[in-house]
């Protein structure tokens, strides 16, 4: 079943117990992706700058040792891509 099967099924159980329609597939889809995105923005400003990733990366590479470099820079490759 699809979303505009079940919610063509969820308007008719609405209206056979007089309640409200529920919203439209896709209704809230902007609003959620924009309150995600401002809880990451929220999240990377009051977490300690050791805590996050770039910084647990570096640790990490610390004590790998000689590998290090090459494991920075591939995490840092990473970051960036996972940067909302």
């Amino acid at each position: 079943m699809n979303a505009t099967q079940q919610h063509l099924l969820d308007t008719y159980r609405a209206a056979r117990r007089t309640e409200a329609a529920p919203p439209t597939p896709g209704t809230h889809t902007v609003r959620t992706a924009r309150e995600i995105r401002g809880w990451f923005r929220f999240r990377a400003v009051v977490t300690d700058p050791g805590d996050r990733v770039p910084g647990r990366v570096r640790r990490y590479a610390r004590r790998v040792g000689g590998r290090g470099r090459a494991v920075v820079g591939g995490a840092r490759r990473l970051v960036r891509l996972l940067q909302v």
